[in-house]
C-alpha cells in the first residue's frame, strides 16, 4: 500500500474544527484519557511501519474486503510477487513475531463470548505501551490481519481443500458460501469498519512521518493534532476489538440461524465514529501540510536571494532556481519547432524573462515578435526569451488552460511547458522582488545570471533592440541622447510620419474619441492649412486603454476619411505604451516634472488623454512642438486671422504657439490616469495648463475598456 501524502481537502472552516473538538472532547471523557495516557511508555524504539502496512493492506483490502465485495479473481501474479518481495526485506517481523502473536490470540481467545470491548482494548495497549501511537495501531491491525486471514482462508477453502474443511469443522465455522445472503449485512459492516480503521491508522502514520525540520510536535497544527492521536489510536484498537469479537461470533454457529442486524448496526455506529475521527485527522493533515509547505516555500525564498547575490560562472544555475530543476524532463517549448527542450539552450546567453498572467494582449506579443524576429534577422542573436506565467491553481479550469496553450502557440521564444512547474517561491520573489502584480514585465538576466534589469519593457518600448543589453547604465546613456521631438513620440510606429517630418512639413497629431470634435478639428486644420497655403499632414492616435472603441473609430475613419489614421489597434495601443513607458523610465532615475523637460511633456500628453475631449500637437521638424487640449487647439485654429500676420515673422509654429499661450485659462481641469501596476507613481504631478500640484484620487477599473 502507498504511504505517500494522499491529495487532502481544503483546510476546515472554524465552525467545522469546534464541530470536530466536540466530537473529541463529548464523546471520550477525560477519565477515559487518562487511562489512555497512563498505558503510553514508549522506549524510544523506532519500526518501520510501512512494509507492515502494506502486507496488511494485502491481506484486509486486497484479498478479504474485495472478495467479500464479489471480486474473486483481483489478485494479479504482479502484486504477488511485489508482497512476496516485501516480505523478504522486512527482517523487522522476527523482531516483531512475538508481540503480534500475543495480540492475535487475545484477540482470538478475550473477544469470544463478546467481552467488554474497553477493557479489551486497554489489555492491548497496555502489551504495547513501550511503543509509539503509530506502531501501536499498526502492530494492532497486522495482528488481526493474521487472525482474520487464518479464518478466512479455513472459510473460504473449506468447500474445496480436505484439510480446510476438517479445521472448519471442528471450529464449526458456518458455510460461507450458503450463508452468504444471511452473512452480508455482517460482512459488508465489517469491511466498513476495517477500512475506516486502516485510513485513521494511515492518518496516525502520516503525522508521524511529516518532517520534524519542518513542523515541531509543540507547533499549530500538529500540537492540535498530537492531543488527538492517542484517543484516535484507542478508537482504531477498540474497532479492531470490535471485528475480532464480531469473527469470534461466527465460530460455533455452523448449525445455527445467524442473526445479524443487531451486530452490522453496532459496527456501522462504530464505522460512522471512526470514519469521523478519520475527517478531522484528515483536515488536521492537511493544515500540516500547508504549514510544511509554507515553511519550504519561505526557505526556498531566501535560497533564491540568496542565489542572486552570489557570483556563478553561468546562468544555469539562477535558471534552474527559477524555471525547474529537475532533469526528469525538458522544462521549456520551442517557440519555432513547438518541441521541448532544456534549459542547456539558455546557457550563456542573455535571457530575458517575459513574466504575465494569461491576459497577455496580443498587441504586446505582436510587439514583442517583430523585436524577438528583427534582433534574429541581423544575425545578432543578443538574447533569447522565456514566457514564464504567473497562474493561480486554484481557479486553472479547461478554459484557463485552452488560452495558455493559445497564447504560447502564438510566441516565437521558448515558454515554459506547463505553468505549475514554476514553485510558489518563485512566485513569490516575482512578486515581491521584481514588483510583478497585473501588467506585464520582462526582467533582464546577463549569460551569468546577474539581474540587468528588473523590468526591461519600458527600454523595450521606447528603443526596442537598441536598448540591449537593458542595463540601467545603457538606459541612461539612450535618454542623454534623446530630446522631445516627433520622432521620440512615433519612432518605431509609422515611417511615413517621420518622411513627413524629414520633407519639413506642418503635421498634426490628435487624439480623443469625441466624434463632433474630430470633424470640427479637421476640417477646420484643413481650411486653415488652405488659407495659408502650407502643406498639413494629420495623424489620428486615438485614445489608450480603449482597444475596442478604437477599433470602431478606425472604422469610422475608414469611411468617414477625417484624415490620416493608423489602420491598426495595435499601432494606436504601442503609441500609448511608450508614453507611459517614457514615464516610468524617467520615474526610475529620480527625474521630476521641474527638472526633465522630455518627462513634463508626457505627462502633459498623457493628462490631455484623461479628458473626454480631444487634443493635438503641432509639429514642424525634429524638434518644433506645440500641444494643446481639444477647445484650445480647436479656437486657436478659427481664430487663424488673429495670429496669421506672425507667421512671416515668428514662423508658424511659433506663432500658434504664441497664440496658445494667450488662449489659457485659469478655469479648467486636467485628468492624469495611470496604471498603478506598472511601475512607481509620482508622489507629485504638477497640471499641464497652469504648473500647479494635481490632487491625488484611486480609481478602480476592471477592464480596458
Amino acid at each position: 500500500m502507498a504511504t505517500n501524502p494522499r491529495p487532502l481537502p481544503a483546510p476546515p472552516s472554524k465552525m467545522q474544527q469546534r464541530k470536530e473538538r466536540r466530537m473529541f472532547s463529548t464523546s471520550d471523557d477525560s477519565a477515559m484519557m487518562k487511562q489512555v495516557q497512563a498505558t503510553h511508555a514508549p522506549d524510544g524504539r523506532e519500526i518501520d511501519v510501512n512494509p507492515i502496512i502494506k502486507i496488511v493492506d494485502e491481506i484486509l483490502i486486497q484479498a478479504i474486503a474485495r472478495s467479500i465485495e464479489g471480486h474473486h479473481h483481483v489478485k494479479q501474479e504482479q502484486d504477488t510477487l511485489e508482497t512476496a518481495a516485501a516480505l523478504a526485506e522486512f527482517d523487522m517481523l522476527d523482531t516483531l513475531a512475538f508481540i503480534i502473536n500475543k495480540i492475535s490470540c487475545e484477540l482470538s481467545c478475550k473477544c469470544s463470548g463478546g467481552g467488554d470491548a474497553h477493557a479489551s482494548t486497554m489489555v492491548l495497549l497496555n502489551y504495547l505501551s513501550n511503543y509509539a501511537w503509530h506502531a501501536k495501531v499498526v502492530l494492532t491491525l497486522a495482528a488481526f490481519a493474521v487472525f482474520f486471514g487464518e479464518f478466512w482462508l479455513v472459510a473460504q477453502l473449506s468447500a474445496a481443500n480436505t484439510l480446510a474443511k476438517s479445521v472448519a469443522l471442528l471450529k464449526q465455522l458456518p458455510e460461507i458460501v450458503d450463508n452468504s445472503t444471511n452473512l452480508k449485512p455482517q460482512f459488508e459492516a465489517l469491511n466498513k469498519l476495517i477500512k475506516a480503521a486502516l485510513d485513521v491508522t494511515m492518518c496516525i502514520v502520516e503525522f508521524k512521518e511529516l518532517p520534524s525540520a519542518y513542523i515541531a510536535e509543540d507547533t499549530p497544527p500538529m500540537s492540535v493534532v498530537s492531543a488527538h492521536i492517542p484517543i484516535a489510536a484507542y478508537w482504531v484498537i477498540r474497532s479492531i476489538v470490535a471485528c475480532a469479537s464480531q469473527i469470534a461470533s461466527l465460530i460455533g454457529m455452523r448449525n445455527e440461524s445467524i442473526s445479524s442486524a443487531t451486530e452490522a448496526w453496532e459496527l456501522s455506529s462504530l464505522a460512522h465514529k471512526v470514519s469521523s475521527i478519520h475527517e478531522h485527522l484528515k483536515n488536521q493533515l492537511a493544515l500540516c501540510y500547508q504549514y510544511i509547505d509554507d515553511k519550504r516555500h519561505i526557505e526556498a525564498f531566501h535560497n533564491l536571494i540568496r542565489l542572486f547575490e552570489s557570483v556563478h560562472v553561468d546562468n544555469m544555475k539562477i535558471l534552474r532556481a527559477l524555471i525547474y530543476a529537475k532533469d526528469d524532463l525538458p522544462p521549456l517549448v520551442d517557440g519555432t519547432t513547438k518541441s521541448k527542450v532544456s534549459l542547456e539552450v539558455l546557457r550563456r546567453k542573455h535571457v530575458l524573462l517575459l513574466i504575465s498572467d494569461l491576459d497577455l494582449s496580443q498587441e504586446e506579443i505582436m510587439i514583442l515578435d517583430n523585436l524577438y524576429k528583427d534582433s534574429r534577422s541581423r544575425g545578432e542573436m543578443h538574447y533569447e526569451m522565456v514566457w514564464m506565467p504567473v497562474v493561480d491553481k486554484a481557479t486553472w479550469n479547461d478554459m484557463n488552460k485552452h488560452k495558455f496553450e493559445y497564447l504560447q502557440s502564438m510566441m516565437a521564444w521558448y515558454s515554459v511547458r506547463d505553468p505549475f512547474i514554476i514553485e510558489p517561491s518563485v512566485i513569490k520573489y516575482i512578486r515581491e522582488v521584481w514588483n510583478f502584480s497585473k501588467r506585464a514585465i520582462v526582467v533582464a538576466l546577463d549569460p551569468q545570471g546577474r539581474l540587468s534589469s528588473p523590468n526591461a519593457l519600458h527600454m523595450i518600448w521606447i528603443w526596442g533592440n537598441l536598448a540591449f543589453p537593458f542595463t540601467r547604465e545603457k538606459e541612461e546613456s539612450l535618454w542623454k541622447q534623446e530630446i522631445w521631438s516627433l520622432e521620440l513620440l512615433v519612432d518605431g510606429i509609422d515611417p511615413t510620419v517621420l518622411e513627413w517630418m524629414t520633407e519639413g512639413k506642418f503635421i498634426c497629431l490628435y487624439g480623443g474619441e469625441d466624434l463632433e470634435w474630430i470633424k470640427t478639428f479637421t476640417t477646420t486644420a484643413m481650411n486653415v492649412a488652405k488659407a495659408g497655403k502650407f502643406e498639413l499632414e494629420m495623424v489620428y492616435v486615438g485614445k489608450s486603454n480603449a482597444k475596442e472603441r478604437m477599433q470602431r473609430m478606425i472604422n469610422t475613419f475608414a469611411t468617414s476619411k477625417f484624415s490620416y489614421f493608423w489602420p491598426n489597434v495595435t499601432s494606436i495601443w504601442f503609441f500609448w505604451a511608450r508614453l507611459e513607458s517614457m514615464l516610468y523610465s524617467k520615474l526610475q532615475h529620480g527625474k521630476t516634472v521641474e527638472n526633465d523637460q522630455i518627462m513634463s511633456e508626457v505627462m502633459t500628453v498623457l493628462s490631455f488623454d484623461g479628458s473626454d475631449r480631444g487634443w493635438a500637437i503641432f509639429c514642424r521638424g525634429p524638434s518644433e512642438m506645440a500641444r494643446a487640449k481639444g477647445d484650445t487647439a480647436l479656437t486657436s485654429l478659427k481664430d487663424f486671422d488673429k495670429w496669421k500676420h506672425k507667421i512671416e515673422e515668428d514662423g508658424l509654429l511659433q506663432a500658434l504657439k504664441d497664440y496658445l499661450e494667450q488662449l489659457h485659462t485659469p478655469h479648467h481641469c486636467n485628468r492624469l490616469i495611470l496604471p498603478g501596476s506598472t511601475g512607481g507613481i509620482p508622489q507629485k504631478v504638477v497640471c499641464a495648463e497652469c504648473g500647479r500640484p494635481m490632487e491625488k484620487y484611486f480609481m478602480y477599473r476592471c477592464c480596458v475598456e
